[in-house]
């Protein structure tokens, strides 16, 4: 998809192993959001961490779903540590689980609403109460929690559009893991083409309570994931520790050679 949303100034993406990523901060992902919803127009936001780029590395279907978003940003510090290294600063890292209360922050009071689809059971709709409480004015258009499989159900895929067109969001907060949420977001689009979308994974869960991001100097020093591998070993193991660091070797040792290619 054609990027009409980004802030006509920003740099050209720079592109890791292939994913071009935008270089904007946090701010200014915020700001293209406000300025879209301003304009009636909406857009995908796209937040990629590590196991994103290398699904985009190795799989052709993930490389097109990346491609539909408007704005692809870096979640996760091994991203800026490429960027980096290719002599391509981005300048922030810019994470769902920040835009889960940034956004939202920035939309309350204005008469804009958000809704929140996905996450655990009930997870949404504490989120959505911490939230009200956190930002003043702020409108909750709904939530919904599909259950497990709903992806292969069309009634259950036409519930959530049902839940959508009768509340007519603004701002759509879709929490379900990648690639499954952006599958679902590319689903969506066409029925809300003045909402902005944002994929946030397991950000509701932090919001709620459910589960503890990790400190901030943990995030600075890019070590979230350890703290969520100590959380969820047997689930996040494989994917840490058996695909991610070794993948991330290979992205900074790709960096590197390009700079020095560069250079020479």
């Amino acid at each position: 998809m054609t990027n009409t949303a980004c802030p006509q100034t920003h740099s050209a993406p720079v592109r890791i192993m292939g994913m071009p990523v935008d270089r904007l901060s946090e701010r200014e992902v915020v700001q293209a959001a406000l300025t879209g919803l301003a304009e009636g127009r909406g857009g995908w936001i796209c937040p990629a961490n590590l196991d994103v780029l290398r699904q985009f590395a190795e799989e052709p279907e993930v490389r097109h779903i990346v491609g539909e978003a408007d704005l692809v940003v870096a979640d996760g510090m091994p991203l800026l540590w490429a960027s980096r290294l290719q002599s391509q600063p981005l300048p922030e890292r810019v994470a769902g689980s920040s835009l889960i209360e940034t956004l939202p922050e920035a939309v309350a009071g204005t008469g804009k609403s958000i809704f929140l689809l996905g996450g655990d059971p009930g997870v949404a709709v504490q989120a959505a109460e911490v939230l009200q409480e956190r930002f003043d004015g702020l409108r909750i258009a709904g939530t919904h929690c599909p259950p497990i499989g709903f992806e292969r159900s069309p009634e259950k895929l036409r519930e959530i559009e049902a839940s959508l067109l009768g509340s007519r969001p603004d701002v759509v907060f879709v929490a379900l893991g990648f690639p499954k949420q952006e599958k679902l977001i590319m689903r969506l689009r066409p029925l809300l083409p003045q909402a902005w979308f944002v994929s946030v994974g397991i950000s509701l869960s932090f919001v709620s309570g459910d589960v503890a991001r990790a400190p901030r100097w943990a995030q600075r020093a890019g070590l979230e994931w350890a703290h969520r591998l100590v959380q969820e070993p047997r689930r996040l193991a494989h994917r840490y520790l058996v695909q991610g660091v070794p993948f991330m070797t290979r992205v900074l040792a790709r960096s590197l050679r390009q700079r020095l290619t560069r250079t020479a």
